[in-house]
This record gives C-alpha cells, sequence and structure tokens, in this order.
C-alpha cells in the first residue's frame, strides 16, 4: 500500500490484506456456525444436510490479535502512520504478551510510538503498575472466580432453580464477566507500565454509568472505540440524518455481538443492547452524562442511584443472553425470573458461601466507588496515610487474594 503508484493499486492491496485477516477469524471461529446455521433452514424445507465442519482448536485470543493488526492496515491506508520498516518492532506491536490474548486492543498510532522511542525504567510507573496488577488479581481471584462457582451452578442447572435463584446467579455472572475481563486488563496494564508503556485503558467503572450510552464509553472501551473509528464513521456516522445513525448503530453492535462468538445468543445480545440506546440516540441525550458520576462527593444524588440501579438492571437482564449457551435457555430463564417464583427466597446448594461471596462483593462495590475517580480503584488509595497504613491495606488485599481465592477459572475472554 505505502509503495502503491496510484488509489487503485492501493486499495487492492488493502482489501486484500483485510480479506486475509478476516478469512482466517471466519475459518476458524465462524465457519462451523455458518455451516450449522445452514444445514438448519435447510431442515425447515424437509431436506436433510449433513455440512462438513472443521474440528479444530480456536486459537486463543485471535479475535483481538485480529482486530489488533487491523488497526495497522487500516491506519497505513488512511496515511495515519507510515509503513513500519523495523521488523522488530512491528513484531513487538503485534504480539506484545500483556494484551495479546485478551486485549485491549491496540492502535498502532498510540503503542508503535512508545515502542520506537527508547525507554528507561521509571520506578514511579512500576509501583503504579505493581497496584493495578495487584487490583487485577483481587478481580479475577476474589470476585470473579467465586461469583463464576454460582453463576455456572446455577445457569447450568437453570430447570432446577425459581425465579429468585435465577436473577441472583445473573448478576453473579454479571460481577463475574465483570471483575473477570477487567481484572484482566488491569494486569495487562500494569504489567505494560513495568515495561514503561502505557496501553489503552479498558474500563472505567462501567457499573456505575447513569444510561446505557454512557456504559458503552466505559465498558471494553478499546473495542468500542475501535468499532466507533473503524466501522461506524465509514459507515457515515451520525451525519446522514437520523435513518443512517440508527441503522449504523445497529450494525456495530451486531457486529460487536457476532465479534464475541459464533452463537445466536451473542447476536441477540448486541441486538438487545441496540435497542436500549436507541432513546438516546433518537432523542439525542446519548452525551448527557459524560462526567463521572458524583465527583467529589461521597453519595450520588437519588436521581443518579436510580438511574444508575435502571441502568445495572438493564446490563444484567442482557448478560442473560451472553451467558446463555442457547436462545431457548435465556428465554427459559427470563420467563421463571418474570414468574412469581421470583418472590421466594433463593435456594441452592453453598449459600453460606454464596453470602460470603455477596459480602466480598460489596467490598469491592465500596472500593471502586471510593476509587472512581482513578484509572483503577485502588490508584491512589490510602496516600494520605501512614506509609505503613498503606501497606497493611495492600497486604489485606493479598491475604484476601490467597484466603478466599475462588475455584480456578479460566479468563472467560480467552474464548474470544
Amino acid at each position: 500500500m505505502s509503495d502503491a503508484k496510484n488509489q487503485n493499486n492501493k486499495k487492492f492491496w488493502f482489501w486484500l490484506s483485510i480479506t486475509i485477516n478476516l478469512g482466517f477469524l471466519g475459518v476458524f471461529k465462524y465457519y462451523n456456525f455458518f455451516a450449522a446455521s445452514f444445514a438448519d433452514a435447510i431442515a425447515n424445507f424437509g431436506l436433510q444436510v449433513n455440512p462438513w465442519t472443521l474440528k479444530v482448536i480456536l486459537p486463543v485470543g485471535i479475535s483481538f490479535y485480529t482486530f489488533h493488526g487491523l488497526s495497522y492496515v487500516i491506519d497505513i491506508y488512511k496515511d495515519r502512520i507510515k509503513v513500519e520498516k523495523n521488523f522488530i518492532d512491528y513484531s513487538v506491536f503485534v504480539s506484545f504478551f500483556p494484551l495479546l490474548v485478551a486485549g485491549p486492543i491496540e492502535r498502532a498510532t498510540h503503542l508503535l510510538p512508545q515502542i520506537q522511542k527508547k525507554r528507561t525504567f521509571n520506578y514511579v510507573k512500576a509501583v503504579d503498575g505493581l497496584r493495578q496488577i495487584l487490583w487485577g488479581l483481587f478481580k479475577k481471584i476474589v470476585i470473579a472466580d467465586n461469583c463464576a462457582e454460582f453463576a455456572n451452578m446455577i445457569f447450568d442447572n437453570h430447570i432446577a432453580y425459581s425465579g429468585s435463584t435465577l436473577l441472583l446467579g445473573a448478576v453473579f455472572f454479571a460481577f463475574q464477566i465483570y471483575g473477570d475481563f477487567s481484572g484482566y486488563s488491569d494486569i495487562a496494564l500494569g504489567t505494560a507500565r513495568l515495561f514503561g508503556i502505557d496501553l489503552l485503558r479498558n474500563f472505567a467503572f462501567p457499573y456505575f454509568s447513569r444510561d446505557i450510552a454512557e456504559f458503552w464509553r466505559r465498558w471494553h472501551i478499546s473495542l468500542s472505540s475501535w468499532f466507533r473509528d473503524y466501522l461506524y464513521i465509514p459507515l457515515g456516522g451520525s451525519k446522514g440524518g437520523m435513518w443512517m445513525k440508527v441503522r449504523n448503530t445497529f450494525i456495530i453492535f451486531l457486529v460487536s455481538g457476532f465479534w464475541h462468538g459464533a452463537n445466536w445468543t451473542f447476536i441477540a445480545w448486541g441486538f438487545l443492547n441496540a435497542l436500549y440506546i436507541m432513546p438516546s440516540i433518537i432523542f439525542n441525550t446519548n452525551r448527557n452524562n459524560m462526567d463521572i458520576v458524583a465527583r467529589g462527593k461521597y453519595l450520588p444524588s437519588l436521581k443518579e442511584f436510580f438511574q444508575i440501579a435502571m441502568t445495572f438492571s438493564l446490563t444484567v437482564f442482557a448478560w442473560i443472553f451472553f451467558r446463555s449457551d442457547s436462545l431457548s435457555q435465556a428465554f427459559e430463564i427470563i420467563t421463571r425470573i418474570l414468574s412469581k417464583t421470583t418472590l421466594t427466597i433463593p435456594e441452592f446448594r453453598g449459600l453460606y458461601k454464596a453470602l460470603v461471596t455477596l459480602m466480598l462483593t460489596v467490598f469491592f462495590i465500596i472500593l471502586e466507588w471510593i476509587g472512581r475517580e482513578n484509572d483503577f480503584a485502588i490508584q491512589k488509595f490510602g496516600f494520605k496515610w501512614k506509609r505503613s497504613f498503606r501497606w497493611m491495606f495492600y497486604l489485606v488485599i493479598v491475604f484476601f487474594i490467597f484466603y478466599f481465592a475462588g475455584k480456578e477459572q479460566v479468563f472467560i475472554y480467552f474464548n474470544f
């Protein structure tokens, strides 16, 4: 592309690169899905088809790796960056180990310049990185892994449980996926900072959002901004009137759902979130809540509290589709949640441990709320204390990680 003599040649190499990159993703991740869906569709007409499917293991982090590489190709095509001639620098960019398997999805314009310049060890930055790694480990090992035990038990045996238990299972999953994914991101960002590299922020306390638009500015930020810059804006963004704005919004949410996995549940999850955000798009209120909630205050206002509660409730409802194995399972769970059994007391095995997990989650929420104005919850926590007291706090977090560690769970986003 860089050496192309005219625009047509440049466009040819661009689309060839895009096709190859997305081709690998399509074969490994989506071929079996489309083959099975085609067979199901044909079966509706009374025809029996046994499609040939691939029996391969999905490469870890292929969705992240593909989008990571695509940003480099697109930015060169758009003349935002120059071609990287140094093979080592380019290799570090595409395979930098902290972000390789689960993001954040980096941009060549952001990461390559940091790789190219000389770096020296920065003690302050390294200590901040270790602090973020510590918080990421707490999120993953204490919150996510403990919540996962009950979320998995309840979702995998949903037929046996009441609506109240299924609702609690959905809440457990909401904190599992947040602790799991944002915990990984904290570990990745903290590790990169030890090497003098600042990665893109991926989470900004999304469960304190006051509407769905704010939630998507704070959840998986690197993916949301990637779709905005490389799909939404090229499709016309918001410039073509209300119809184009609505159309493009549905496209990016449906593609986002499909990016997460080859299952109709993910597409339903994306569609549902597109519906959620429609009122703010139509009435142009999607940028009403740009600042941090209750900045400089100890507590939110009553209005803000109900806005946060409503946004969290809608998000939990959508997570049911994300976590379910099939659409039928998701609808079965939702039907039971909407029944009168939701008014009963939840009953399942391990109630005492579940209560401990809920108490740890409340402790986690409090620390997140206190530190919501920083990049991560404990970044500046206790800075006004004596150094010995602050170190005692860190040791308490370490103790929690060892003593309250849940059963080991694979990172959820390793599947994507």
